[in-house]
């Protein structure tokens, strides 16, 4: 999840590692926080696998006025994604399988990045994900009725807290669904090729 969030963002611009950190942090939409022991390993890891190259800084460069505390004279080290890290990230963004929608948390950063997804495969994760939350909803349901009588009020209503999560779940990915179908209609009217991710206004798609 972390080395795929960081290609994504490394995909928009070069970042050094403070801002990188920042917006892992959005990205991950507080799933976990981020240290710099666990985001340097990760990009130390890419980088010896070719997907990311490092920009040293000047070191008798003035510092940025952004600069944290404690920066020192070192100044920054700049992030910038490979081609071959372009590859790779369009690799992991093109995969559909289980793996990009049965674990809650790498779904939302694979949605954090659809722009770069293509539609087709957009609509099979959303799909997929609704299937598995579809089960995990019917899971509730069952334990729910099975195991009513014998719970107190309070874990009843925790229970059911649960299930109405899952319930608003259902219906938001059926509203993405209904967005992604409606889109892909509308592309289709309009002669764009189908299967090509989105890219906004003036923006080339990441593909090309």
């Amino acid at each position: 999840m972390l080395e795929f969030a960081i290609l994504g963002l490394l995909h928009q611009s070069p970042m050094h590692g403070y801002e990188l950190r920042k917006q892992l942090a959005q990205v991950l939409g507080g799933l976990r926080s981020i240290s710099y022991g666990s985001l340097y390993p990760a990009l130390k890891r890419l980088h010896a696998a070719g997907y990311v190259t490092t920009d040293e800084p000047d070191k008798r460069a003035p510092l940025p006025a952004d600069a944290p505390p404690l920066t020192g004279r070192r100044g920054k080290v700049v992030y910038t994604i490979t081609a071959e890290g372009k590859e790779r990230f369009h690799e992991l963004v093109s995969q559909a399988g289980p793996e990009a929608y049965d674990d809650g948390g790498l779904f939302g950063v694979r949605l954090a990045f659809f722009r770069h997804t293509a539609a087709d495969v957009r609509l099979r994760i959303l799909e997929g994900r609704r299937r598995t939350v579809e089960r995990q909803r019917e899971g509730l349901r069952a334990s729910l009725s099975r195991t009513r009588e014998r719970l107190d009020r309070y874990t009843l209503e925790l229970q059911r807290h649960g299930l109405d999560s899952v319930d608003r779940e259902v219906r938001w990915l059926a509203e993405l669904i209904d967005r992604e179908l409606t889109e892909s209609q509308r592309r289709r009217t309009d002669g764009a090729a189908p299967g090509d991710p989105e890219a906004p206004p003036g923006e080339a798609s990441p593909h090309s």
